[in-house]
């Protein structure tokens, strides 16, 4: 058995996985340079029964695999700063997680003894984007109200669905921010 799908994208033992590798694919095919994206990650078989007709709409037939759904929400507000952004977001009871997908640049560790001290975080990002070994990557990472995690980022220089690396702390920080949202 093969770990990668006929469409080149990589298998998912877990809904969770599977979801955020469903969201990373779909803002593969929008490109680079977009937006951060938020999805509320509903359950797919719950949605068919609660809500047919937004079911239908969204293609999800009886014969759709059991799991979570990802519904994109509202462009998040231009200008915003992302934590700040959502510290204000509460989920109705339908929802069963959350994921959202950002664009960053990041350094290797080797790079992080170089960065001047004092800076504050328009000098920092200024001297990040400016830095030889800065990388572009896409992180899409997704939460489950029961504490469930899952990343995955790929590298713009190696955009492939096959180079995709998941894991469940690799984005931590943005887990915890999304995490946050759930709780009362």
């Amino acid at each position: 058995m093969s770990n990668i799908t006929s469409e080149g994208a990589p298998l998912a033992a877990n809904p969770l996985t599977r979801a955020v590798l469903e969201i990373d694919d779909y803002a593969s095919g929008l490109g680079w340079d977009q937006p951060a994206r938020l999805f509320a990650l509903v359950d797919t078989a719950a949605l068919r029964t609660q809500e047919p007709k937004l079911a239908e709409e969204l293609g999800l037939g009886e014969q759709t695999a059991a799991g979570l759904t990802p519904i994109e929400q509202d462009e998040l507000p231009a200008g915003a700063a992302l934590d700040e952004f959502l510290a204000t977001i509460a989920w109705p009871g339908v929802v069963s997680g959350c994921a959202l997908t950002v664009e960053r640049l990041m350094l290797p560790p080797s790079a992080e003894e170089s960065i001047p001290e004092g800076l504050d975080d328009a000098a920092l990002a200024r001297w990040v984007a400016g830095h030889p070994d800065r990388q572009e990557v896409r992180m899409t990472v997704g939460v489950l109200r029961d504490g469930s995690r899952e990343a995955a980022v790929r590298l713009r220089e190696k955009d492939s669905p096959t180079e995709v690396l998941t894991g469940s702390a690799l984005v931590p920080g943005l887990a915890e921010a999304l995490a946050a949202t759930f709780e009362d």
